[in-house]
């Protein structure tokens, strides 16, 4: 097989692997080299479809940080860390976790009116609420606040 058999048959690989949903590189490369693809090959037919505009790790970043804060009701530090795992460059992560972050602690609020009919009173239905924002990854300091907004509507 020649080398240009072997870029055409990585390239048609990835197209596939792109059907389904938007991928990073990482987890491209991950998927083709996993396919037999050789790396050097992998990586000239990446470097096809970031010029095609097939694979673009900060839209996917951006896009992934926007759907998880508003379907999820995710936090910076949950998002960050999954997109770190999926493989997003660092720089295209804190770009993409800045731009919803006005707007997380009203997130965070809205999430915690929808999992707790009446505002927390006592000091475990507070715990509660903390620990749910936490888990959804918003920092511990914003939780706080979120928890205070909480109780200050009721009021």
């Amino acid at each position: 097989m020649s080398s240009a058999e072997s870029l055409e048959t990585a390239l048609q690989r990835a197209y596939r692997y792109l059907g389904h949903r938007d991928r990073t590189v990482a987890e491209l490369r991950k998927y083709l080299v996993g396919k037999g693809i050789p790396e050097e090959i992998a990586g000239d037919a990446i470097d096809e479809l970031i010029e095609q505009g097939y694979v673009d790790d900060a839209r996917f970043a951006r896009q992934f940080a926007e759907d998880r804060r508003n379907l999820d009701s995710w936090g910076s530090d949950r998002i960050e860390r999954r997109l770190l795992e999926l493989g997003v460059p660092r720089e295209h992560i804190a770009a993409a976790v800045a731009e919803g972050a006005e707007d997380e602690l009203g997130v965070a609020v809205e999430l915690l009116r929808r999992r707790f009919p009446a505002p927390p009173e006592t000091d475990r239905d507070r715990e509660r609420a903390l620990g749910l924002l936490v888990r959804r990854g918003y920092d511990l300091e914003l939780a706080y606040d979120a928890v205070r907004a909480l109780g200050r509507e009721a009021a």
